[in-house]
């Protein structure tokens, strides 16, 4: 996948078939629109072509930075695996903003970016106040020469999937409803550095951490059953969310961490990247009386997490790889 970032002159040079949005979670909602693209890709030959902003519009307008459930280099890896040919990370300026729907249409999507078909949802909105919407999509397509489909929100009885709901969810805890909107593991991408190094020669077995980015959305603090993609492989394991407030730093600072104790696998992690998906809550991060009562209880926690583990095998080892995953219910065709 080439991805564009940032780049107010570009040009695709391919024909195109395109999409537009956040794409903030590849929930279900996402994964039809994209799925309906992948096809009129193959098709017609097109490249698949997937247009966002850099930064969300709303955080520039607002001046707060709201969080994400995936992060831009997540949602880049997200769209490289299901096939996505080109994404353009578009910088959201003050021209950009001001731009009309028409303009926006004419000048990016179809002389910068190739489009000879468009996918959409009823509600989606671009230009100068989100004053473009798939009736203008259509009233344009003569015009410009491009074919359009308009794909219908997937639901959740009589809810619409979005990534707000998923939020919602992540914050009450709910990983399982979570992932069920998703269709996949809420997951957290990073490369695994140095933590405190007290994982094997204190509590007896080694650990891998990740710093998530402050505009990572995290589900509460607290121990949960997980899946760890490592170089294509995928392992159990047991992660703590959190600031582990057991645990005395030097420094007396406690940056907020992602910590995994990877069950059957050896090997140096140091400096890989991996994924860690969460399967499953066991139980809210708390402080412990000291480093015996904290290995104790991590112990009850790698029982429990091989447990439920045990009990879903094959689900829970495919919802790792994002080849099956629990539906949402009522969902629309």
């Amino acid at each position: 996948m080439i991805a564009i970032e940032n780049k107010k002159e570009f040009q695709i040079k391919e024909p195109t078939v395109v999409t537009i949005g956040k794409f903030d979670g590849r929930h279900l909602g996402h994964q039809k629109l994209i799925g309906t693209m992948i096809s009129l890709k193959e098709k017609y030959g097109y490249k698949a072509a997937v247009f966002t902003f850099s930064v969300a519009p709303a955080d520039l307008v607002s001046g707060k930075q709201h969080t994400v459930i995936t992060t831009n280099l997540e949602r880049r890896n997200n769209l490289k695996k299901i096939g996505v040919d080109y994404l353009v990370e578009y910088p959201f300026t003050r021209e950009a903003a001001h731009m009309t729907a028409e303009e926006f249409v004419r000048e990016i999507l179809v002389k910068r970016m190739g489009m000879k078909a468009i996918v959409v949802g009823p509600d989606c909105g671009f230009g100068y106040h989100r004053s473009g919407n798939a009736a203008l999509l259509a009233q344009l397509a003569p015009r410009y020469g491009y074919y359009l489909e308009v794909i219908e929100k997937e639901k959740d009885e009589d809810r619409d999937i979005s990534s707000t709901y998923i939020r919602e969810e992540l914050d009450k805890g709910e990983i399982e409803k979570a992932n069920a909107l998703l269709g996949e593991p809420y997951y957290i991408h990073g490369t695994v550095v140095h933590g405190n190094h007290i994982g094997e020669p204190v509590l007896g077995f080694p650990t891998a951490n990740l710093l998530p980015p402050p505009e990572k959305h995290l589900p509460p603090f607290g121990v949960y059953v997980s899946r760890i993609l490592i170089d294509g492989e995928s392992y159990g394991g047991v992660t703590n969310i959190g600031r582990k407030p057991t645990i005395k730093t030097k420094d007396g600072k406690s940056p907020v961490g992602v910590e995994t104790f990877v069950f059957d696998y050896s090997g140096d992690l140091y400096g890989k990247e991996i994924e860690v998906g969460l399967l499953h809550f066991l139980r809210p991060e708390r402080k412990m009386s000291g480093m015996e009562e904290l290995k104790e209880q991590i112990s009850r926690d790698k029982d429990c997490a091989r447990e439920y583990l045990s009990d879903r095998g094959n689900d829970a080892q495919a919802m790792a790889s994002g080849s099956k995953a629990p539906q949402a219910t009522g969902r629309s065709s």
